[in-house]
């Protein structure tokens, strides 16, 4: 029962007696796109499951930082990787280097969830160690149930998923590496506007 009411919490809608309740505009993360993609992407942040890591993705949106960063790594029918704030940026781009940085602030402990990573499932990138996310993120294009309690999940697209479908992919015998990449031109959290 608690597993089934955590993923209808976690999919930012819950109806109770006829009334909707809808994610509040500060737990909501906008993302611009822009290239191959092109609009608006609306992710529910979850603090209720992973709050430190929600809590890094607002300061790093207030920040400014995510602004212009390249959706470096793009697989068909697994994910879309962004948010690499050190190596990431669109302006003086190097696809060797990008996915390797992450944010002045140090690394995040892990948060699994019995979330699982389903099509719009936003997780934090990390490296071998769990408690090695930082500021990367993916969104997930299916299903994968190999990252479950693996991986930190922080979020779901509750507008956009068709926006996320079209972002320009990387090839798979170069791990999703995409050049000319498409972009996060601007990410803020929907109540600063």
């Amino acid at each position: 029962m608690i597993k089934f009411l955590k993923n209808i919490l976690s999919t930012g809608f819950l109806c109770i007696a006829g009334f909707a309740f809808a994610a509040e505009p500060e737990n909501i993360l906008m993302i611009e796109v822009q290239g191959s993609a092109n609009g608006i992407i609306e992710i529910e942040l979850l603090p209720e499951f992973a709050p430190s890591h929600v809590e890094r993705i607002k300061i790093l949106a207030r920040d400014g930082v995510y602004n212009n960063v390249a959706f470096h790594r793009v697989i068909e029918g697994f994910m879309a990787q962004t948010g690499d704030v050190k190596f990431g940026k669109i302006d003086g781009y190097k696809q060797s280097y990008a996915g390797q940085g992450g944010s002045n602030y140090p690394d995040l402990e892990a948060e699994f969830s019995d979330v699982m990573f389903e099509e719009g499932t936003v997780g934090m990138a990390r490296a071998q160690s769990p408690n090695s996310a930082n500021s990367q993120f993916f969104i997930m294009f299916n299903r994968s149930p190999n990252l479950d309690n693996k991986y930190t999940v922080f979020g779901r697209v509750i507008k956009g998923q068709d926006i996320v479908n079209q972002i320009k992919r990387g090839t798979r015998s170069n791990n999703g590496s995409v050049e000319n990449p498409d972009v996060m031109k601007r990410v803020w959290i929907k109540v600063d506007k």
